[in-house]
């Protein structure tokens, strides 16, 4: 079996600091390699250090700034809004809340200035910080979708209690390379960390946490398909994950795809500038009442654009 290549440990670093609840941007690492604050058994080490076993790494980063969650003018599609919550139409490219490499242009900041709040007006859940006002889920800055906000600490844990316990329904639409030869699917993996690149996602065996998602064919196109994912767990990066592990990437995923090898679909890809992935619904349970509510939101106009260059 043909041996994985070691990994690079400026990227190796990235990840481990996430997981160890430390996350810190490409700058600030580069920045302590740069300073001689990266050291490991006395020594200083470079960022292009192969890493082919485990290793005791020390890690000296410059303070960054405080990040705070404030109002910020910017568009926001809301698909609705009462009392208890508001729901919104993400884009593609707008980070959900304020972290390293983020302090302005997230979601937070928009809706804030929508509301017509500052942060102490909206509930945060134990175990976040002040950057989450609101939130109850994510979804990855290149994502576009449905997306739920609290207004008030009871919605707030309603809400939360519903995405700990799967008790809702979540389906995205996503466009992947290749033209699959099975209509629907059941995949469920196990969900941990990829060894061989701490940014990603992998289905590892016997990992603790599961990973269940059920897909379904919506369309073939010329060199891709268009497919719909419906989750029954909420990992972190479950659907990209997913399609990398059956060979069929989301197309424009720089962190799980590929390039694709046919000329057009890797050109309508390049088009493209995000990944190719879309949260088209949700349903859950209200917080006033218990009735079980359900909001759509629509293709955006550029992956519409791109299931149409593919033959759609």
């Amino acid at each position: 079996m043909p041996r994985a290549p070691a990994e690079r440990l400026d990227q190796a670093l990235v990840g481990a600091l996430a997981e160890a609840g430390q996350p810190c941007t490409r700058s600030q690492l580069a920045r302590a390699f740069a300073a001689g604050g990266v050291v490991a058994e006395g020594k200083a080490l470079k960022p292009g250090l192969r890493v082919e076993r485990a290793l005791a790494v020390e890690v000296t980063l410059e303070p960054s700034p405080p990040l705070r969650a404030e109002p910020e003018s910017l568009p926001l599609t809301v698909l609705h809004e009462d009392d208890d919550l508001l729901v919104v139409d993400k884009p593609a490219g707008m980070v959900v809340h304020a972290g390293p490499g983020h302090a302005r242009g997230t979601l937070v900041n928009a809706v804030l200035h929508h509301l017509g709040l500052d942060a102490q007006g909206l509930p945060v859940l134990p175990g976040n910080d002040a950057t989450r006002p609101g939130i109850v889920h994510r979804l990855d800055r290149d994502t576009s979708g449905v997306l739920v906000v609290a207004k008030h600490a009871a919605a707030q844990e309603f809400l939360a209690a519903q995405f700990r316990s799967h008790a809702l329904g979540r389906r995205y639409l996503g466009v992947v390379e290749g033209v699959v030869a099975w209509e629907r699917l059941r995949v469920e993996t196990g969900h941990a960390r990829d060894p061989r690149d701490r940014r990603r996602f992998a289905p590892e065996q016997g990992a603790k946490r599961r990973a269940i998602t059920e897909i379904e064919v919506v369309q073939r196109l010329r060199g891709a398909t268009v497919l719909a994912f419906t989750l029954h767990t909420g990992r972190t990066h479950q659907i990209r994950m997913h399609a990398r592990h059956l060979g069929h990437p989301i197309l424009g995923d720089a962190l799980y795809g590929r390039t694709p090898r046919d000329p057009g679909v890797r050109a309508a890809a390049e088009r493209l500038g995000r990944h190719a992935l879309h949260a088209a619904m949700l349903e859950l349970r209200h917080p006033s009442g218990g009735e079980r509510v359900r909001w759509e939101a629509e293709l955006p106009a550029e992956l519409r654009a791109l299931v149409e260059a593919l033959g759609g």
